[in-house]
């Protein structure tokens, strides 16, 4: 990295740095983040290198690495860009070119900012009017479950609410030391995060063979086994998954609850639908319905985001948490630790405003909102299905259905030869694959090793968001390279079966 230094005479004089990778603070070097990983940085370099005029095999490179949706192309929702153009720049009130719908929102957010502007701090907590839109949101979604807006927190995205509940929950020294569990495969967030707060991370693993589903039985060997080593307290569950993209069942839910509930873990569940492709529970819904004793005493922190809906706003930086059972004595310090980082950025908190408070049968914006709505799930059910459809037709790749989220996280059959050769390279065999994929093709993955597998399996995680068009040359450019990938290395190619495991077949495709 070039560094802006002025020059001097006697070199002898500068001193040692205060702050080296000798003084770094080890947990931050124990961080890591595989979405942005070396894989994204070596396309960067390439991207560079393409438009410098640099000679590469393909034009362009295609970053299917990470959930960004307007990267991709996708459209933003028009109403909830003209209530935060409108919140930005209050003059625009006065335009007819603006819908009275979405005036008469920007309107009721400015009164609650401070000075009428959304350039004020808001409370810690979040903007008033927008916390008391997402508990009516909620209960709505529940049919009629009761959301308290005193037990709304606006945040910056999602990942601002898991760390804040994760640095109450940690404490402890030795075996007293807090345990997380986490789902395996794993959004990175999560590892980084427990690294970061020095936690005890407890892996439970999905079971790839039953659509990635989550297995009681597993749950309680993981927590069983970690009893002997730290205290686990958290049970983190990602819904849809994140890579994996499955939908858990209402049984399987119930089943996690009722561990949580015997157990007394707290459970911190990742909120991340964005379709309607398949049917959807809300663990809270599931929770009520599950009786008193339940709804009353199971600890829950939800999370969710503008990044992950069908608005695909990441950039906003909107989300929020809904805390149920907590401690009142704990709860005033989570508002205290929320009120170090001030506030979340108030247009992020507009933008899901908009998102939990959508136009209406009867209003003016409700036939385009439901039009732009409609084309993005339908696109997303689409990609979801052509995505595991080309993926499957490949020999040697096994992709699960994609059931509600934007990911597909499809295992992949790497020969012997191309193992040992990651391993002279000090890199995980699909790390190596991921690799030569971006190198001959320009398409950008992320290799399953970071997020977490089985051991003697190996996966990537690719995003469904590129136009169908695109993603359709994506899915070609995959299997032709994963055929000479097979061919180079050549061995004895094997099915992967609904079961996960290997048997011989023909290296050609069907």
């Amino acid at each position: 990295m070039n560094q802006a230094t002025v020059e001097t005479s006697d070199p002898a004089r500068m001193r040692e740095k205060t702050l080296t990778m000798a003084t770094l603070n080890p947990q931050v070097k124990a961080v890591e983040y595989a979405v942005r990983g070396p894989i994204v940085i070596k396309a960067g370099d390439i991207e560079r290198g393409l438009q410098q005029g640099v000679k590469q095999p393909f034009t362009e490179v295609i970053k299917a690495n990470i959930g960004d949706a307007h990267a991709m192309g996708q459209q933003p929702i028009t109403f909830v860009r003209q209530v935060v153009a409108l919140c930005c720049f209050p003059e625009l009130l006065d335009s007819p070119t603006f819908p009275d719908d979405a005036k008469q929102r920007a309107q009721r957010i400015l009164q609650d900012c401070g000075g009428r502007s959304l350039g004020s701090y808001s409370a810690s907590q979040g903007v008033e009017c927008v916390r008391k839109d997402i508990a009516d949101y909620i209960t709505h979604r529940d049919q009629g479950v009761p959301s308290d807006w005193n037990n709304i927190y606006l945040t910056t995205g999602a990942s601002d609410g898991i760390m804040s509940i994760l640095k109450l929950l940690v404490s402890g020294q030795g075996r007293s030391r807090t345990g997380v569990m986490i789902p395996i495969p794993q959004y990175p967030l999560y590892s980084a995060a427990i690294s970061e707060l020095e936690a005890v991370r407890i892996n439970y693993y999905l079971d790839e063979a039953n659509c990635w589903a989550l297995d009681i039985e597993e749950l309680q060997r993981a927590y069983l086994t970690a009893k002997e080593h730290c205290q686990p307290k958290v049970l983190c569950i990602i819904n849809p998954g994140n890579p994996t993209g499955q939908v858990q069942s209402k049984k399987c839910i119930e089943e996690v609850l009722h561990f949580a509930y015997e157990e007394n873990l707290f459970v911190m569940y990742h909120d991340l639908k964005i379709s309607n492709y398949c049917q959807f529970h809300s663990f809270k819904k599931v929770l009520y319905e599950m009786g008193p004793e339940y709804f009353n005493n199971v600890e829950l922190a939800s999370f969710h985001s503008t990044s992950k809906g069908y608005t695909g706003e990441c950039g906003f930086r909107g989300g929020y948490m809904e805390v149920l059972n907590m401690d009142t004595q704990v709860m005033a310090q989570l508002v205290k630790l929320l009120s170090v980082r001030l506030c979340p950025p108030v247009s992020g908190q507009a933008a899901m405003d908009v998102i939990v408070n959508p136009p209406r049968e009867h209003e003016p914006s409700y036939a385009q909102f439901t039009k732009e709505k409609s084309s993005v799930l339908d696109a997303l059910a689409h990609k979801a299905s052509l995505t595991e459809q080309i993926l499957n037709s490949v020999p040697g790749i096994k992709c699960n259905p994609v059931q509600g989220a934007m990911y597909a996280f499809p295992q992949i059959f790497i020969p012997p030869p191309a193992i040992q050769e990651a391993q002279s390279l000090s890199m995980a065999p699909d790390m190596l694959y991921c690799l030569k994929l971006l190198e001959e093709t320009g398409i950008c993955v992320v290799p399953g090793s970071g997020f977490g597998q089985k051991e003697g399996t190996y996966h990537f995680r690719m995003t469904i968001l590129p136009s169908p068009e695109k993603l359709k040359v994506l899915l070609e450019k995959l299997k032709e390279f994963h055929l000479r990938f097979l061919e180079e290395y050549s061995q004895p190619e094997p099915q992967i079966t609904s079961q996960g495991q290997h048997r011989e077949m023909s290296k050609q495709p069907d």
